[in-house]
C-alpha cells in the first residue's frame, strides 16, 4: 500500500493520476474531504492532519511505501510524518524537497529543506530524496499583471533556470513508488530549457497573442512587495529576496537529464505548459 500526503496539491493530484494509472493500490492523506474532489475514485481515502501526531496512525496503517510533501517553513509536519511512518513499519520514503539544498552558499530556503531531508534521513527508512528546480507553473505568478496591465516584473534579469512541469515531477514520483532500485538516490529535476525570465514571457506572448513588457525591478524587495501586496511574514521574505538576488546571479542556471532517464522521455516543455494554461493570462 501506498500513502501520498498532499494529494490535493498540483503534484499530489497528478501523482495520484499517475499511480491509478499504473493500477497501484494507494492511499491519499487529506485534511479537508471535500478538496478530495477530483482525486481518482479508486483511491483510498482518510482524514489526518500531519500537523495533528494522533490522527496519523489510522493513515499509516498497512503502508509501505511514502511519498511525503509538506509545505511552509517549518519541519514539524515532516518528522510527525516519519515518526507515524517508522512505527507504521514503512519500508520506503519518497520525499520531495528543493534543488534549493544545493546552493552556495545554501539560501534560507534551501535550509528549510535540508532540516527536512536530515530528519528522512535519520529515520533509518530507505529513502529516495527528489529535487526539483524551479516549477514551471511559478508563471502563474504573473498572470495578474499579464492580464490586467500587460507586463511582468523582472526581479532575476540575466539569470537563467531550466523550469520543470510539476506534471514530471508526479510521474518521476510514480516511478520511483513503483519501481525498484531508488532507494538511497537523491534525484535533481529539471525541464530540459534554459530561460531568462524575459524568454520565459516571450514564450506566454506567444501562447496568448499579446504583447507583454517585462519591466525590470529596481530591488528585489520591489518584486517580493508585487507578490504579496497585503505583506508577506519577515522571514519568508528575507528568503525571497535572497533567492531572487542568487537567481540574478546565476547566469549559467543549471540543467540535468534526470527526467528523461528515469521516464524514458524528454521533459515536457514549457511551450507545451503556455499552451495548455494560455486562457489564463488571457485578459479579463
Amino acid at each position: 500500500m501506498l500513502l501520498v500526503t498532499g494529494a490535493t496539491g498540483n503534484i499530489g493530484r497528478d501523482l495520484a493520476r499517475d499511480l491509478a494509472a499504473k493500477g497501484a493500490e494507494f492511499r491519499v492523506l487529506v485534511r479537508d474531504p471535500a478538496r478530495a474532489a477530483g482525486l481518482p475514485a479508486d483511491a483510498e481515502r482518510v482524514v489526518a492532519d500531519l500537523g495533528e501526531p494522533a490522527t496519523l496512525p489510522p493513515a499509516f496503517a498497512g503502508a509501505d511505501r511514502l511519498f511525503l510533501l509538506t509545505a511552509g517553513i517549518g519541519t514539524e509536519h515532516t518528522a510527525n510524518a516519519v515518526a507515524a511512518a517508522r512505527a507504521a513499519g514503512v519500508r520506503h520514503i519518497v520525499h520531495l524537497s528543493s534543488m534549493t539544498v544545493i546552493g552556495d552558499p545554501v539560501p534560507a530556503m534551501g535550509r528549510w529543506h535540508h532540516a527536512r531531508e536530515e530528519i528522512v534521513r535519520a529515520s533509518g527508512i530507505p529513502a529516495t530524496i527528489l529535487r526539483p528546480g524551479a516549477f514551471m507553473r511559478n508563471a502563474l505568478e504573473w498572470a495578474a499583471t499579464v492580464r490586467d496591465g500587460g507586463y511582468v516584473l523582472d526581479p532575476s534579469g540575466p539569470g537563467r533556470f531550466a523550469p520543470v512541469d510539476t506534471a514530471d515531477i508526479a510521474a518521476v514520483a510514480a516511478a520511483v513508488l513503483t519501481e525498484d532500485g531508488h532507494e538511497g538516490r537523491t534525484y535533481a529535476l529539471t525541464g530540459g530549457e534554459l530561460f531568462t525570465l524575459a524568454e520565459q514571457v516571450e514564450i506566454i506572448a506567444a501562447a496568448i497573442g499579446r504583447d507583454i513588457e517585462v519591466r525590470q525591478t529596481s530591488t528585489p524587495e520591489e518584486a517580493v512587495r508585487a507578490r504579496f501586496p497585503g505583506g508577506a511574514p519577515r522571514e519568508l521574505a528575507d528568503a525571497i529576496v535572497e533567492w531572487y538576488a542568487l537567481m540574478r546571479a546565476d547566469t549559467a542556471g543549471v540543467r540535468t537529464g534526470t527526467v528523461e532517464r528515469l521516464l524514458r522521455r524528454p521533459p515536457r516543455t514549457f511551450a507545451a505548459w503556455c499552451e495548455r494554461n494560455a486562457e489564463l493570462f488571457a485578459p479579463t
